[in-house]
């Protein structure tokens, strides 16, 4: 079992990366984890419509380069569906069950994800309506992997 987070930007913070080391340190027993960083588009504070489509399809660009066609894809996105933990530990299940080893999340930029990438996924998952950092977002979904699959393994972790 592969999962990898593909995401815009590096980490920053000291407490963030102890925090994703530590979730990646447990994720070792059930999984190869990785998280692949690529570059944010520099740009100005203020952009047109247009300018923004083109920062998102230049980060867009750089996230599929990171994705092979036999990984199955989970893009975060703010209307993607929301799931519960437990939902989200079945489906991870099932896609082990059947065959799937590759699982692959998305985290784009400040913009969000370009068309491009939006219609790679295989999914959209949504963690609410609220706005999140980039980079306390890889933190809960790094966590979120790992309860999913302590919730599959029967393990007290998920209460």
């Amino acid at each position: 079992m592969n999962i990898k987070i593909v995401c815009v930007g590096k980490l920053k913070e000291k407490y963030f990366k102890q925090g994703i080391a530590e979730y990646s340190k447990r994720l070792s027993k059930f999984c190869k984890f990785q998280i692949v960083e690529v570059p944010d588009e520099k740009a100005p504070e203020k952009l047109s419509a247009a300018e923004m489509e083109k920062v998102k399809e230049v980060e867009g660009q750089r996230i599929l380069s990171k994705i092979k066609d036999k990984e199955y894809v989970f893009a975060l996105a703010i209307l993607g569906k929301e799931r519960t933990s437990e939902a989200f530990a079945k489906e991870i299940k099932d896609l082990i069950t059947y065959g799937t080893s590759d699982l692959t999340f998305v985290i784009g930029g400040s913009l969000g994800l370009s068309p491009a990438v939006l219609k790679r996924a295989n999914t959209q998952i949504s963690f609410g309506r609220f706005t999140m950092p980039h980079q306390l977002m890889r933190l809960v979904l790094t966590e979120q992997i790992y309860r999913a699959f302590m919730i599959n393994a029967g393990a007290p972790y998920h209460k």
